[in-house]
């Protein structure tokens, strides 16, 4: 069975870094484009960042562009998120996921992690 377990998550104060994780299982890894979405309270789930399933290409929502870095390890089957300069509106549960393109849509993709949360403080 198909697993995404995220990971390293948490409390943060404004300007600082978080890395979240998210552990694949039970899909052939290096066969699947990745995803981070996100979701506020109240709010639409938000394309965060994608990345191919070569590692080639990577792509980002425009309010985090130049601070979030997505990339995928593909002998340990996980992907990662290096967030930076955090602010309070990047406060979300955060979820990664698998699928057949990296797109923008969450629709498009079939597997979803469980999510993690990031609070940033001000």
């Amino acid at each position: 069975q198909v697993q995404l377990v995220e990971s390293g998550g948490g409390l943060v104060q404004s300007g600082g870094s978080l890395r979240l994780s998210c552990a694949v299982s039970g899909l052939s890894f290096r066969s699947y484009a990745l995803a981070w979405f996100r979701q506020a309270p109240g709010k639409e789930r938000e394309f965060v960042a994608s990345i191919t399933w070569g590692g080639d290409t990577t792509n980002y929502a425009g309010s985090v562009k130049g601070r979030f870095i997505i990339s995928r390890d593909n002998a340990k089957n996980t992907v990662y998120l290096q967030m930076n300069t955090l602010k309070p509106e990047d406060t979300a549960v955060y979820y990664c996921s698998a699928g057949p393109w990296a797109t923008r849509v969450h629709q498009e993709y079939n597997y979803w992690g469980q999510g993690t949360q990031v609070t940033v403080s001000s």
